[in-house]
């Protein structure tokens, strides 16, 4: 597998479902044109956008400006950053705003910013007047790769992450790269998180690619966009294929039982990023295959290696401040969305490129394997 040279025109990907399919749009630049293609695709709609303060500081202006230039009326909605806003009282606030604007069901909202952005707004726009369309302007690699594509919005609960939310798909995905430029490196390695988790759950030749190409996509270029594309076209398969996470689209979650509850635990402050989370979520999920006699030994230094070498963490004794005790994480693990009649499904692995779902996990046995980890921590 090779990167292609970077196109002039943006990478198209189709997400086909029927009269509710959308396009993403993926290239650099594209943010100037948000007014036109708003536009093209729905005239005379007035738009709210959704930001949070640290985007919005760097973005919004500029996503103003494109709407304004094709005589679009827009109304600003800022938000405090970071994933505490995934609670109650800030959607609300969103909620209200989007209702004091005067919007109406033909207009759109706008969520620019990362997947915490995206989720939140993406939750009230199904909400406010029985459901009003939006349009997703992912701005952190995680969320150009993944959180804006699907549908999936939501807020947390303080029993758990994403336990409270809808699906409501949007109308358009804008994923201009060029806003990348702007990540910490940080947020840029806990996105690549997700495009690892992409290769290790059903493709192993990206994976393979990835190994030697990875420091390409950190350096931004044609093998950036090369390897969100590539992302994108396989979520949109999984969601056309099983949208409402019935089967198949819960491979996707491959890593996020455990990082989930890591993340619930830390308090979902910055000591661990969803990302990061996501990371030593997959890792985890590697080594109870393998201590499960699933996978092989050799695959999980694989997966072990690549993302320590992206600067990932890839043990619990990584996360400063630590994390909570077994019983904590096993009752926040008792929550995940995929828990059925109180059986746990975890997303395990057979190799690198082959996840499956596993419905019966024997929580006795997730008990023992975290107290092993704990106790080497």
């Amino acid at each position: 597998m090779t990167a292609p040279l970077r196109q002039t025109e943006p990478n198209v990907v189709k997400v086909a479902l029927e009269v509710r399919g959308y396009d993403i749009l993926i290239g650099r630049g594209l943010l100037a044109g948000l007014g036109q293609r708003i536009n093209a695709l729905r005239s005379g709609a007035r738009c709210a956008i959704v930001t949070d303060e640290t985007v919005g500081k760097i973005h919004l202006a500029a996503a103003e400006a494109a709407l304004k230039s094709s005589g679009i009326d827009s109304a600003r909605i800022i938000v405090p950053a970071g994933e505490n806003s995934k609670n109650y009282a800030t959607f609300e606030k969103v909620c209200e705003a989007i209702i004091a604007a005067r919007l109406e069901r033909n207009d759109l909202v706008v969520a620019l910013g990362g997947g915490v952005v995206g989720d939140l707004a993406g939750f009230a726009a199904s909400c406010v007047r029985r459901g009003l369309d939006f349009v997703q302007v992912p701005t952190t690699l995680l969320a150009q790769v993944d959180s804006s594509v699907g549908g999936k919005t939501g807020i947390n609960s303080r029993q758990g992450k994403n336990l409270i939310g809808a699906f409501h798909q949007p109308v358009m995905v804008i994923a201009d790269t060029g806003l990348l430029d702007t990540l910490s490196k940080r947020e840029f390695r806990a996105g690549y998180a997700e495009i690892a988790k992409f290769g290790l759950l059903g493709d192993g030749a990206f994976f393979t690619w990835l190994e030697k190409n990875y420091e390409d996509v950190f350096a931004g270029g044609p093998a950036r966009e090369h390897a969100i594309a590539v992302c994108c076209r396989g979520k949109a398969g999984i969601v056309a294929r099983d949208e409402r996470e019935t089967g198949e689209r819960a491979l996707l979650n491959l890593g996020h039982t455990f990082g989930h509850a890591l993340e619930a635990g830390c308090g979902y402050s910055d000591r661990l990023l969803h990302g990061e989370a996501v990371a030593l979520g997959i890792v985890l999920a590697f080594e109870f295959s393998a201590r499960e006699g699933l996978v092989a030994a050799s695959d999980v230094r694989r997966v072990i290696a690549h993302l320590a070498a992206a600067g990932l963490p890839t043990q619990i004794k990584d996360v400063p401040g630590g994390v909570p005790g077994v019983d904590v994480l096993m009752d926040l693990i008792s929550q995940d969305k995929k828990v059925t009649r109180g059986t746990l499904t975890f997303i395990l692995a057979r190799r690198i490129g082959e996840a499956f779902i596993e419905n019966e996990v024997d929580a006795a046995e997730v008990q023992a394997f975290l107290t092993e980890k704990l106790a080497n921590a």
